[in-house]
């Protein structure tokens, strides 16, 4: 048994998240924890919802609100929907939680005590017309590398290359379109440079990784340059230093205090669960002084792998390594680790590409958009899980149409699967009322044939999950399900109406829901809604897929009370074809899945079109 971090990317709580969000960090990661829980490993999954920085405080602003009743409302809302979408976190908190607040101090402070945090003069973005910093993403102008006319002074996202604002060529502020004014700042900068060959070692030892991930992440390397992590606001973490916590106008730079957030929602999940120590066996399992040294955990006890979409690799693969290798003491200036102890880097960086919709890119103001909620309002949540793993942007950007998401539910889990499992249960129940025994006079070759094939897919199933191969997964699960479609049709059953041969048509059942029972499980982790339903119509009994819980909880240390996601998942099936037992009471079946009627592709194109 491996201890297991699913670290999924926190979505920022300016507003509610489209599906093109949840393709990239949500359903991926999903899949992947519950079926290593299945498989017997301990699984923790954490993330929450970001909510500092200066977007955050922009919106609010122009909303009337306090920045905290904005993150407030939309935490709420964020939760909601993940949860409506079966997403089994062991903990989604948020970043304004007091545990929050003193787990990014603790890394600020070890990082500066080991000299990998330098104060530094800078020039900053600010509007001529308000006297407010403006944020770097709020500032876009031309790329003075590739000359790509849409840069942000943050990063361009033509070449990849980190910028700063002052660097970009005619740049203008996003909000109003005027063009800002450089001024003179101190802040304290990430010392990038000094991290640059560890992290090269650490890159150079990774294997598996999607190939597009790791040869960004290399690039990178080439030009780093030391990075700001402080901004002038006054929403968000302090600065631990004497001289700087109780200003009012400097604060830890959002992306900084983010990528904390694994860490923290860690170590709220452990003081949550009564154990306060239980987050080091996911981050430092050698314990408090030890941890598994310079990007541990692929070959020891403990593996981390982070799922987001591609335009946050460069925070994962290259950022936060840094600062956990500045805090455990592991550049070219050395350094102690903190009382937090080394701590490991990531197993694996797990990227999606973007998702399209009806051919153009995401965009909540043009409307080019559809929540979450919105979605599952109108179709099920297992409908959307099955298209974005099936069709997702796991390797490349892949296109949402209206069209494709109607054939891939009515003609492959309406038609394939859940007809399948419609008249073979129908079929069982009419005729038996149980599930039927098999024949003593045994099976022929291809009742055998169909059974084997089904056994062959844990490990087939399992190990692509493992590898973060999703596509080819549920591809290789759908292969037995046609296998048993094809099966059921040549073996045609429903022709067997003499009482003698009611054994081989109890035989051919038998053989049939147990294809089922197996494929189920192979599914369960990319359907887990339905999966439990299929479950029940076998006649089994309990929970066989968990769901996650909204909770309203109390701040650890005395701030406001808030929501968060959490589930009981050590209970459910495991990642193993179990025998069904003959006699078992059968009723009738409802459909698993709903066929959608072909006129919803008008009906959501002209509520695109506005």
């Amino acid at each position: 048994m491996s201890h297991v971090l699913a670290a999924v990317a926190w979505p920022y709580a300016n507003g509610p998240r489209h599906i093109g969000h949840v393709s990239g960090f949500g359903v991926p990661s999903d899949v992947f924890a519950r079926y290593m829980r299945m498989a017997g490993h301990d699984v923790l999954m954490v993330s929450g919802t970001d909510e500092h920085g200066t977007p955050i405080q922009v919106q609010a602003d122009a909303e009337g609100v306090t920045p905290r009743a904005l993150a407030d409302r939309y935490n709420r809302v964020i939760a909601e929907d993940l949860r409506a979408l079966g997403l089994s976190y062991d903990l989604f908190t948020r970043t304004t939680t007091r545990n929050h607040y003193a787990v990014v101090q603790e890394l600020f402070s070890g990082m500066h005590r080991n000299g990998y945090i330098v104060p530094k003069i800078t020039v900053g973005a600010i509007s001529p017309s308000t006297g407010r910093t403006l944020p770097d993403r709020y500032i876009e102008g031309t790329c003075p590398i590739c000359g790509y006319d849409s840069a942000r002074g943050d990063q361009c996202d033509n070449c990849g290359n980190q910028l700063d604002p002052v660097d970009l060529i005619n740049p203008k502020s996003k909000i109003n379109g005027e063009t800002p004014e450089f001024i003179e700042t101190e802040h304290f900068f990430l010392d990038l440079p000094a991290l640059a060959d560890a992290l090269r070692q650490w890159l150079d030892s990774r294997e598996g990784w999607r190939p597009n991930v790791l040869r960004f992440s290399k690039n990178l390397l080439d030009d780093l340059q030391p990075r700001a992590i402080t901004r002038d606001l006054d929403w968000g973490v302090p600065i631990p230093l004497d001289g700087w916590r109780d200003r009012p106008d400097k604060r830890i730079y959002v992306w900084f205090d983010a990528v904390i957030g694994y860490l923290s929602a860690s170590i709220e999940w452990a003081r949550r669960t009564g154990d306060p120590e239980a987050w080091r066996k996911f981050w430092n399992p050698q314990g408090a002084e030890g941890g598994t040294p310079s990007g541990g955990g692929a070959d020891g006890d403990a593996q981390s792998h982070y799922f987001m979409g591609k335009d946050n690799i460069v925070f994962h693969s290259v950022i936060w390594p840094a600062l956990l290798g500045g805090y455990s003491g592991e550049g070219s200036r050395d350094g102690e680790p903190g009382r937090l102890g080394r701590l490991n880097l990531p197993t694996e960086v797990v990227s999606s590409e973007y998702l399209t919709m009806e051919g153009r890119k995401f965009s909540s103001s043009r409307k080019v958009v559809i929540y979450v909620r919105d979605f599952l309002e109108r179709y099920d949540a297992d409908a959307l899980r099955y298209f974005i793993a099936v069709a997702g942007p796991e390797s490349n950007d892949t296109d949402f149409t209206w069209a494709e998401f109607l054939r891939r539910n009515n003609d492959e889990l309406v038609a394939g699967w859940g007809n399948l499992v419609n008249r073979s249960v129908s079929m069982a129940a009419k005729n038996f009322g149980v599930i039927p025994p098999i024949d003593p006079a045994g099976l022929t070759e291809a009742d055998e044939a169909l059974l084997a094939a089904a056994r062959a897919g844990f490990e087939t199933v399992g190990g692509l999950i493992g590898r973060h191969r999703q596509k080819q997964a549920i591809g290789e699960a759908m292969r037995v399900v046609a296998e048993a479609n094809k099966y059921l049709s040549e073996q045609a059953p429903w022709k067997l109406k003499d009482e003698a041969d009611k054994p081989r048509m109890g035989t051919i059942l038998h053989v049939a829901l147990q294809v089922i029972s197996d494929a189920n499980t192979l599914l369960t982790p990319f359907l887990p809604h339905s999966a439990q339903k299929i479950h029940e119509l076998l006649g089994g009994t309990g929970v066989h897929a968990p769901m996650p819980v909204l909770e309203e909880v109390d701040d650890l240390d005395g701030g406001p009370a808030y929501p968060v996601l959490t589930g009981d998942y050590t209970v459910g099936t495991r990642w193993e074809s179990v025998p069904l037992e003959a006699g078992r009471p059968l009723s009738a079946p409802k459909p698993i899945f709903r066929k959608l009627d072909p006129s919803i592709v008008d009906e959501e194109l002209a509520r695109l079109a506005g």
